[in-house]
């Protein structure tokens, strides 16, 4: 596997959605890259934190952000292991994310229900990376939980 490759990457949000497996949370990662190096690493803390908008994408940009010291990440890949819900996105929009990468699709509540004009026009979009481990670990969590 190449070390830059959207594979090695979407296993690294992988690992951060099997913290939030352990914590109890829904498992979803995320990682923030820029210039082929991971800035920040995060995971779902909706319930660790009591707060909704804890998502690992809004998670991550907060991190990637404050490392970077500036607002904007349009030089940075976000590679997260579920296709971001409209506030996630809408936050991308206003970081200017230079490429969003997921893993699986969101057909309920995912972005794209809504268009791409969520995103910022420049974002860069890839999706259906490592598309059966980022759905089998949620499925997983779900059917325990019923």
């Amino acid at each position: 596997m190449n070390l830059y490759s959207h594979e090695y990457f979407m296993n690294e949000a992988l690992k951060e959605a099997k913290v939030a497996l352990e914590l109890k949370e829904v498992p979803i990662g995320a990682v923030v890259v820029c210039n082929n190096r991971i800035i920040s690493r995060a995971h779902n803390l909706t319930e660790t934190l009591n707060d909704p908008t804890a998502h690992a994408e809004m998670q991550a940009i907060t991190a990637a952000t404050t490392y970077l010291n500036g607002k904007y990440l349009d030089q940075c890949s976000l590679y997260v292991t579920l296709e971001p819900c409209p506030m996630c996105a809408g936050a991308m929009f206003w970081a200017q994310l230079g490429k969003l990468v997921y893993g699986a699709s969101d057909p309920k509540r995912g972005y794209s229900l809504h268009g791409n004009s969520i995103l910022h026009p420049k974002t860069l979009v890839v999706g259906s990376i490592l598309t059966n481990e980022c759905s089998g670990i949620l499925v997983d969590f779900f059917r325990g939980r019923r």
